[in-house]
């Protein structure tokens, strides 16, 4: 089986360029309401993923308080090296279930390491359970493409703790 049945293209796909501010990344994971998301360089090709845990550490780590101050750092300063690996579009169907065994969500590269998109576990999963006969109507049905639904203002209270320092309110 071809890998590319699978595909979630990456014009259907958030993403963010390592060139962002921590900042504009944090506010693009927000929005769609991820918790980790692709990176790309601004010829394409991926670099990495982030997540929420990346930021955070991070914040915690250079002991940034101030969020205007996070538009000084790059999201390129958050990728980890070797962590959540992208298949090539060549790969093998078992080469992709190791991989999504272990992740949410492959990356998927062309010959040129430049990202085309995404192949989530959930749709793995969802595949082997229909080919297997299951009953389809106790599956939940697939997710529908919508904006993040925005918090209420009372959730912003948390970020308070970066905007003054040593303080736990």
């Amino acid at each position: 089986m071809n890998i590319l049945f699978f595909l979630i293209p990456k014009s259907q796909v958030a993403y963010l360029v390592d060139t962002y501010s921590m900042r504009q990344g944090l506010e693009k994971m927000r929005a769609h309401g991820y918790s980790a998301i692709p990176v790309i360089n601004e010829e394409g090709v991926y670099c990495g993923t982030v997540t929420d845990g990346d930021f955070l550490w991070h914040i915690v780590d250079v002991d940034e308080r101030n969020l205007r101050d996070l538009e000084k750092l790059s999201v390129r300063d958050l990728l980890r090296d070797e962590w959540n690996e992208p298949v090539r579009v060549t790969a093998s169907m078992e080469e992709l279930l190791t991989r999504i065994m272990q992740q949410n969500f492959v990356p998927v590269v062309d010959d040129r390491k430049v990202f085309i998109g995404i192949i989530t576990r959930k749709d793995v999963i969802r595949y082997f359970v229909e080919k297997n006969g299951a009953d389809d109507s106790k599956l939940p049905p697939p997710p529908k493409p919508s904006k993040a639904p925005k918090p209420p203002k009372s959730e912003h209270r948390g970020l308070r703790f970066f905007q003054k320092k040593n303080s736990m309110v």
